[in-house]
């Protein structure tokens, strides 16, 4: 390898897209983490995309163990972690195998030599070695051993035992990085500093190996540019990156303090909600109370019984979890008390994709209940949103005494991408039917003329003592009723009052076009890529596409029909099997709709719904 110096010119770009990948054990997840903050700090717009092996310790150089992390930034709206990449950091054969097909040619791999032995070869099932055969000679490919020159920087750095030096190589890699793309180390080594303060050698041992790699990084001939990408035009304000879990959490912790509730979790471990406990557990001097239930089923009763008791009671869980939760959901809703749950699907059915994104989940959220138990159904888009539908949720199930089920996807949860710091007294009012004067013409059945809502009586009122139960009530008193007629009524009153959310959310809106010959539809976690295929293809001439998105699903808009009969063909794009396709089609006849459906564990990529969407306008 050439170490002599070398002179480098700077070259801009408007954007970049880079994947570090590995075994599970590398660290790539970190490394991709401290470039995505370091570029935000910088001022760049950014997406995300960590993929993770769905065992927890599958075998070390296995192909089905590569760890991934996907990042595009830019000086421009960046909406979508991106498809074809321009940098690949490969620290394993394996890793190479899975992800060279997503390398654009001509294009940049850097990978650690020191990994390509026979035995990894053999793992990645590869016949030959791909570094000495020519496979990769449409590549530009940089050779680095990056965990011998990791040990050579590390050899006089005292408490460290081999596999802690060894581990040490992703900052070598992520140092490089920093160096082609004109970042700063400075964030990166304050977070070691901050990480490891009670372990020093550590400190030192990822400072020294951060800085190695940067200055190798420095005097190679195979890089002829460092290259730098401007900070972005963004709305004025304070930003912070942030992950789509992360967001939701802090939405409900909003809400809380904007309607003046403590906050309840009741909520059992699950891939990929878990992280949503792990921050609200954070938060115990807000008020907050989480509970980590034996079981899902606890998890969401834990929380109705809070509800009941007054509290903003919310419980997390993904697909598998939902379909245990399904008949206490049904008593909340029957109960007509006020809970959200949130849903961050994966792929299925059964246990599935842990790690992987879907969104299969949309019918059993609309129907997985026995009887008629209709409940509120909305979605997140994006990673930042997450927190405004959080708080959303909170809101529509506190003023209309109904279950709420918020969607998110392992996509955007995982996800990160920049949100400007909202302040709490600048979110919408929260108001509440909570009862707080007895009179003489008081029950717990009595409704608001607008909403439906029924009174939320809180326990230990005087003057305000009741019962609820999972047996029919009747219409006014609460009481357990076999009327036939009133049981209709109930039934009837309960969908309506989800149809009047109508009159409380925002109207569906088209990006791009108000008519035309084709309406691409999306929900939930395809908004990125969706929103940045039809803005490519309108900028290429098209300009008779439009785009609408839908966040809220049950009740839909009131002027979706409307919407849809503006176009001449409609394409509903899912990460399902045409899910929100039949909803759609089961509300409104006469459409001209097909699907396009992707069931990878994977998002969206801009090239095929590009080429999809050409197809249709033919």
């Amino acid at each position: 390898m050439v170490t002599s110096k070398v002179n480098h010119q700077q070259e801009v770009l408007e954007a970049v897209i880079i994947r570090f990948v590995g075994d599970s054990g590398d660290g790539m997840q970190l490394t991709g983490t401290q470039f995505s903050d370091t570029s935000a700090m910088f001022g760049n717009d950014i997406a995300t995309f960590p993929n993770y092996p769905s065992e927890i310790r599958a075998p070390q150089g296995s192909l089905y163990g590569v760890s991934g992390f996907q990042v595009h930034i830019g000086s421009v709206e960046i909406s979508t972690p991106g498809d074809n990449v321009d940098w690949l950091v490969a620290m394993n054969p394996a890793g190479l195998k899975t992800n060279l097909q997503a390398v654009k040619p001509g294009h940049t791999i850097i990978v650690d030599t020191d990994s390509f032995t026979k035995k990894n070869l053999v793992k990645a099932q590869y016949e030959s070695n791909p570094l000495e055969d020519g496979s990769l000679e449409n590549y530009r490919v940089i050779e680095v051993a990056m965990t011998s020159l990791t040990k050579e920087a590390l050899k006089n750095v005292e408490g460290l035992d081999n596999k802690s030096i060894t581990r040490s190589k992703n900052m070598f890699a992520l140092g490089m990085v920093y160096w082609m793309y004109d970042r700063s180390t400075e964030h990166t080594i304050a977070f070691f500093n901050k990480k490891f303060k009670s372990k020093p050698e550590l400190i030192e041992a990822n400072t020294k190996v951060l800085n190695t790699g940067y200055y190798f990084a420095e005097t190679l001939e195979l890089i002829p540019n460092a290259y730098t990408i401007s900070p972005a035009k963004m709305e004025p304000g304070n930003y912070r990156i942030i992950m789509g879990n992360t967001a939701t959490a802090w939405g409900f912790l909003a809400a809380a303090e904007k309607s003046g509730l403590e906050l309840f979790l009741g909520s059992y471990p699950i891939t990929p909600a878990t992280d949503i406990l792990h921050e609200l557990v954070k938060h115990k001097h807000f008020g907050v109370k989480a509970f980590q239930a034996e079981d899902e089923i606890a998890g969401i009763t834990s929380a109705i019984g809070a509800s009941f008791a007054g509290d903003l009671a919310i419980t997390t869980t993904s697909g598998p979890g939902l379909a245990l939760k399904g008949e206490a959901l049904g008593l909340a809703m029957m109960i007509e008390l006020p809970l959200v749950v949130v849903n961050v699907q994966r792929g299925g059915p059964s246990t599935g994709l842990p790690t992987k994104t879907e969104q299969s989940d949309l019918l059993q959220s609309l129907y997985g209940r026995n009887g008629e138990s209709p409940v509120i159904v909305i979605a997140a888009s994006t990673p930042a949103n997450c927190f405004d539908f959080a708080y959303q949720a909170a809101k529509l199930t506190l003023e209309h005494m109904t279950p709420v089920i918020l969607l998110t996807d392992g996509y955007i949860a995982n996800g990160s991408a920049p949100w400007k710091i909202q302040s709490v007294d600048d979110l919408p009012e929260i108001k509440n039917n909570i009862v707080n004067e007895v009179n003489e013409n008081w029950h717990p059945y009595n409704r608001n003329e607008d909403t439906l809502a029924r009174n939320w009586a809180i326990p230990g009122t005087a003057g305000l003592e009741h019962r609820v139960g999972g047996l029919e009530k009747d219409r006014v008193s609460g009481n357990v009723s076999y009327a036939p007629e009133n049981h209709e009524y109930m039934t009837n009153i309960r969908s309506e009052k989800i149809k009047r959310v109508q009159n409380y959310i925002p109207e569906l809106t088209t990006e791009f076009a108000d008519s035309g010959d084709l309406l691409v539809i999306g929900w939930g976690g395809t908004y990125g890529s969706l929103h940045s295929a039809v803005k490519q293809i309108n900028e290429e001439g098209y300009s008779n596409i439009g785009f609408a998105h839908f966040n809220y699903i049950n009740p839909l808009p009131k002027n979706t029909e409307t919407i849809l009969k503006q176009f001449k063909k409609i394409v509903v794009c899912e990460l399902n099997n045409g899910q929100f396709a039949k909803v759609l089609k089961m509300n409104f006849d006469g459409l001209n709709l097909s699907q396009f459906n992707k069931i990878q564990g994977l998002p969206f990529g801009n090239s095929e719904l590009i080429e999809k969407f050409k197809q249709l306008v033919k």
